[in-house]
């Protein structure tokens, strides 16, 4: 069986979550993106990257949200207002 090529293009990048660096300049953030899998329409991404000194991107666990899913989730997020205050 011929193995099939994992394609995916980051349609638009919105903002990073958070970031750190390892001693050996190793960046891995968390981002929120628009991306397209395969020739599948684009879904919504939360997802953890590793990004290497050349900048070579690995993708890490993450999760895929339809448009209906992340107006859901941002209506959650509303209603947490209080208890997201600082």
């Amino acid at each position: 069986m011929a193995k099939t090529e994992f394609r995916y293009d980051i349609v638009q990048e919105f903002d990073t979550i958070s970031e750190t660096e390892s001693s050996t300049g190793v960046r891995y953030v968390k981002e929120v993106n628009l991306v397209a899998y395969g020739d599948a329409e684009p879904k919504y991404d939360i997802r953890n990257w590793t990004i290497a000194t050349d900048g070579t991107r690995r993708m890490g666990k993450g999760i895929t949200l339809s448009r209906e899913e992340m107006k859901k989730l941002r209506d959650v997020l509303n209603d947490m207002e209080e208890e997201l205050k600082d």
